[in-house]
């Protein structure tokens, strides 16, 4: 089947022909992200298109692939396609639901550290300044925190695993609670309201649905323990960037770090985006507030860089490549619409 293999980097090509080669796919490789300003004449006779999370797949994008089949994305989440779409074409979209449980976990502890001793304001300090001064860096510990799990999935149970070694107390809230795996991790599910108000962290691993949008926002913000701090490795559109902002002004936060910003698409390429046309006063809002929140000392923000192992990218590859695998051989697999 003919296939189109969006690049990210240059290396995927040379590894997927090498090592990690689907079975029964003509792979033609596409440098960059596929979206309706990026669509190559191949579009017309591609079965199947593999796309990472820099594409955008919309109904627009869709009209120009006529013979499509499959949109194998090389991610967990899919709020870069357009399911309802895919749905009414008839073309399935599949998922790469477990490359990075170890690898965006421990990015978590390793924002969640940087945050709470000030690694990377001692890292500037001495960088920029030669300033060896420890003066307004003193952190806290883990240990002995409370920490509070908003999904326990794959990444959210090895982050629970990681938060044991600190020594910390634990709670989860997820939509399956598992009382075995609690049991064994020595940690409570709860409600919610209870885990914002208890937690001295929050980290944040939930699909991006419409259930999840601005999860965190000003009401829950306000239900939070004082001085409480944000992880957030999941998507960006789980924070209302604007209550966030707030809090992180006022006081009722003491700090963030986010691997993820809403509307982070448009902030990448902010000239594309001015330029595209009158843009909404709430995107506009949001891209000034992602501002705001990078200048802040008591923020940390990361270029959705929490996957980015050479380990998880290439568990990343060579699942997808079993993705279209097994769709050629009539048995779809990991199928999200």
């Amino acid at each position: 089947m003919k296939t189109l293999f969006f690049t990210h980097e240059p290396w995927e090509e040379e590894y997927m022909k090498k090592e990690a080669k689907p079975a029964g796919a003509d792979l033609i490789f596409v440098e960059g992200p596929l979206t309706k300003d990026h669509i190559p004449p191949q579009a017309a006779d591609a079965e199947i298109v593999s796309v990472f999370i820099n594409s955008v797949v919309d109904k627009q994008v869709l009209d120009a692939f006529p013979k499509l089949k499959l949109i194998a994305a090389r991610s967990t989440g899919f709020d870069h396609i357009d399911t309802e779409a895919c749905k009414k074409r008839g073309v399935l979209a599949a998922n790469v639901p477990s490359y990075g449980e170890h690898t965006v976990a421990e990015f978590t502890f390793a924002l969640l550290l940087s945050l709470s001793r000030k690694i990377h304001q001692a890292y500037d300090q001495v960088r920029e300044t030669g300033n060896f001064s420890s003066e307004g860096l003193r952190g806290f510990d883990l240990n002995g925190k409370t920490i509070g799990v908003v999904g326990a999935g794959r990444i959210g149970r090895n982050v629970v695993r990681i938060a044991r070694g600190f020594d910390m107390r634990i709670l989860a809230y997820d939509t399956h609670a598992d009382e075995e795996f609690a049991k064994r991790q020595d940690f409570r599910y709860v409600p919610l309201d209870e885990l914002f108000e208890a937690s001295d962290i929050i980290t944040l691993h939930v699909p991006y649905t419409n259930s999840t949008h601005h999860l965190i926002n000003a009401q829950s913000i306000g239900r939070m323990k004082k001085g409480a701090y944000l992880i957030n490795t999941s998507r960006g559109s789980v924070v209302e960037t604007e209550a966030l902002v707030r809090a992180l002004k006022d006081g009722r936060l003491g700090g963030a770090a986010l691997d993820v910003l809403e509307e982070e698409g448009a902030y990448q390429d902010e000239a594309a985006f001015l330029a595209s046309g009158p843009a909404e006063p709430e995107e506009l809002r949001t891209l000034l507030a992602n501002h705001v929140l990078i200048d802040m000392p008591n923020v940390i923000v990361t270029p959705h860089n929490a996957y980015n192992s050479w380990e998880g990218v290439r568990r990343i590859l060579h699942a997808t490549s079993a993705n279209i695998s097994s769709f050629i051989a009539g048995r779809p697999r990991n199928i999200i619409s």
